[in-house]
């Protein structure tokens, strides 16, 4: 099988750097600065045995690869604000033998969130989701970080909107060969809500920092609670920590990179990069969303999804918002309801 890895970011780009290093045949799709830094120098990956430097074909889009071959694997790793646009240049590109990538090609969607899938099976035929628990960084062109030892993540893999086939196992077999444990499961959905538990923080650490001391963990710990509350409510199940710490163990250390950049969430990063765009309306959103849906109050959820949409939107600098601040913001939102209260 080729991989092409749509969105060679963080997490694409430490997949895409693992699975080559595997001996498997690697695709990147970049644009911009880190486009020209992959083309010029290659990817170049660290990970905790050090950096190493791999030349793979890097493009745009699917205009330089022609027709797709059948056995391509499209994995989507670009954040879920993208994810139409993404659908939108590949779904109708034609394969080898007839047909189109909607039609006939397997999209491994490898994001967090669960919005994806959903958009993903408007188009395409052969969905798969991932868990994605794996720790990395992208802040500079051509440079992706990934801390994880002995394993590099832990990417538990299934069929949307559930069960599992044998190209779900192909892949997880080839994940396995490129340091990552990919577990394959029947129920991706509940690994996915259960992530996105834990990813209802990125939006706090993106604009105040990281979450050490008593008020930042006593404040996250709210936040989930409410995100647990609403998906209780909606009867979707997830899966527990208990679960999730004997799936993960100790398989994924930290371990500190040379060189390596100050390591934070996908959303802390995407304003270090300034982007203009983070993935909240789909992480704290979803809650949001879900919270409307079944008559459950979210203002926690809803001041960090505002707050990060802001951030991204104004420019402003990642973790320029103190605790403090942030704690008194949110105690104002519980106060409102939710809204923001009137400055007149």
């Amino acid at each position: 099988m080729r991989y092409i890895i749509i969105g060679a970011g963080a997490v694409g780009g430490t997949v895409g750097g693992r699975l080559a290093q595997a001996g498997r045949e690697v695709v990147l799709v970049a644009r911009g600065p880190h486009l020209t830094a992959l083309r010029e120098q290659g990817l170049r990956l660290r990970v905790p045995e050090g950096e190493s430097a791999h030349r793979l074909p890097a493009v745009d889009g699917p205009g330089p690869l022609g027709e797709l071959r059948p056995d391509d694997v499209l994995a989507l790793a670009v954040k879920t604000q993208d994810t139409v646009a993404a659908l939108d240049t590949w779904a109708g590109v034609p394969v080898a033998g007839g047909g189109t990538a909607a039609e006939r090609l397997p999209l491994v969607c490898l994001q967090n969130g669960v919005e994806s899938g959903r958009l993903a099976l408007r188009r395409f035929r052969r969905v798969y989701g991932v868990c994605v628990w794996l720790p990395s960084t992208f802040v500079e062109p051509g440079v992706v970080s990934a801390a994880g030892a002995p394993l590099t993540g832990v990417l538990h893999l299934g069929r949307v909107p559930h069960g599992t086939d044998d190209t779900a196992r192909r892949i997880a077999a080839d994940l396995a060969d490129a340091h990552f444990e990919a577990p394959v499961v029947p129920d991706v959905a509940r690994w996915q809500y259960a992530k996105l538990l834990a990813n209802l923080g990125n939006a706090l650490e993106a604009v105040s920092g990281p979450m050490v001391g008593e008020a930042a963990q006593a404040l996250l710990a709210r936040v989930r609670a409410e995100g647990e509350a609403v998906l209780d409510a909606a009867g979707i199940a997830y899966a527990s920590a208990e679960e999730q710490r004997a799936a993960r163990g100790d398989k994924v250390t930290l371990v500190p990179l040379d060189g390596g950049p100050r390591a934070g969430g996908s959303s802390w990063q995407s304003l270090v990069r300034g982007t203009g765009t983070i993935e909240a309306d789909y992480l704290n959103g979803e809650i949001v969303l879900l919270g409307r849906l079944h008559g459950v109050p979210t203002p926690l959820n809803e001041l960090l999804q505002r707050l990060a949409n802001t951030f991204a939107r104004e420019g402003r600098p990642a973790g320029s918002l103190s605790v403090v601040e942030l704690v008194e913001l949110a105690d104002e939102a519980v106060r409102h309801g939710g809204r923001p209260p009137s400055r007149s």
